[in-house]
Parts: C-alpha cells; structure tokens; sequence
C-alpha cells in the first residue's frame, strides 16, 4: 500500500536555500522518471520520516502529491549529513505500477550456523544487500537467507538463493553472499585432531605387531 506524501514546488536551487527549508521542517528532494521533466520540491520532514519508518524502508511505494498531480515513486537516492545523519535532500523517482523497477534490497541472515560455530569458524557476508528488479507492488522490504545449513568452505551464492515471487537479478549467478570460513582458531582443532587420529593408528599398530609376537611364539 503506497503512502500519500505532498510535496510543495517553488523551491529556489541552492545551499542557502535548502539550509532556510531544513529550518523549517523541510527537506528538499527532486521528482523524475517516466520520461518527464524533473521538478525541484520540498516535503515536510515529519510525513518524510513516517514514509521511511514503515517495514519497506527506503523500498517504500509513496504516492507523491505534486502540485495536485499525484504519481506513484519510491525513494531512489537519499543523503544524510555525515556526523547528525538528519536527511539532507531526496530523489524520488516516478515509477509505472506495472513495469518493473531496479532497486537495492537488504539481505538478511536467518538462522544459525552451528555447524560453522562447532568448528569456531565464522559467518561473512560480503554482500549486504542485492540489485534486484521487481514491480513496485512486489518489492521486498528485504531479501532472507537461511543459513542453517551452512558450514566451514561452503557459500552461498545468487544462484542458490531462494527469490521472492515476481523479484529477479541480473547480478552474476556465481557472485557469493554468505560464506562459512575457518579461523586460526578452526584450523587448530583440525591439527589436533589429525594428531588424535595418529595416535589411535599407532596403538593399533602396535596392538596388531604384539599380536602377530604372540601367535609367532
């Protein structure tokens, strides 16, 4: 369900400008996409946070009020100030509800890998989020992978990830997500027990030279 922002035109480009808007509860933005100008706005910052505290995030659909013509568009870039990390200026980009759209979705870990945690290796996630492609009424809010299942030298990849219905990727399908991968710590458990097992070989190595005495006498 999109979320009704309105946004005001009129706004004058510039720093001083946008610094005056921030005073007043604004936060300047610009509206483009489906083959349209693109139009300078501003948005009270209040409606802004509610849009982007819903569970779709920065995916989220918002139906974008312009002057009295409204048009649906999700959020296709969003700056914030380094240090404050208030909201400095937004793009929101113009979308057909029926032509799929690329945007950035978060990948999300579920689950545990006890098999990685039994041999003390550790879980790394290069990618922590995926470009996907989807209708915006298919959008997912985030994107989850199971790693249950995942042990010390595995990986999962794009090919093996499971994709919600109507979402695609063109990312690379040998590109790897999550892998499970072994600790100075791991690798020592291993030396022990190869030594272990070297040791059980020899005593019964022994065993077998004792018997082979015994059935000689």
């Amino acid at each position: 369900m999109a979320i009704t922002l309105t946004a005001s035109i009129g706004r004058i480009a510039g720093s001083r400008s946008s610094t005056r808007l921030r005073t007043d509860g604004l936060v300047p933005a610009v509206v483009y996409g489906l083959g349209r100008d693109a139009i300078a706005v501003s948005v009270p910052w209040p409606d802004l946070r509610r849009a982007l505290t819903t569970e779709a995030g920065l995916n989220a659909l918002i139906t974008l009020d312009v002057d009295g013509q409204k048009d649906l568009a999700i959020i296709k870039d969003l700056q914030r100030h380094p240090v404050r990390r208030n909201v400095l200026h937004i793009d929101f980009l113009r979308v057909d509800p029926d032509a799929p759209v690329a945007v950035e979705v978060p990948l999300i870990l579920v689950g545990e890998a006890k098999l990685v945690e039994a041999r003390k290796g550790i879980v790394d996630q290069p990618l922590k989020t995926l470009t996907v492609k989807a209708k915006p009424a298919d959008i997912p809010s985030q994107i989850e992978i199971d790693i249950t299942n995942l042990d010390i030298g595995v990986a999962i990849t794009v090919e093996t990830l499971t994709m919600p219905a109507g979402v695609t990727t063109d990312i690379d399908d040998s590109i790897q997500l999550v892998l499970g991968l072994a600790t100075r710590f791991s690798a020592e458990d291993g030396a022990e027990a190869g030594e272990g097992d070297e040791g059980g070989d020899a005593a019964a190595a022994g065993e077998s030279a004792e018997a082979a005495e015994g059935d000689a006498e």
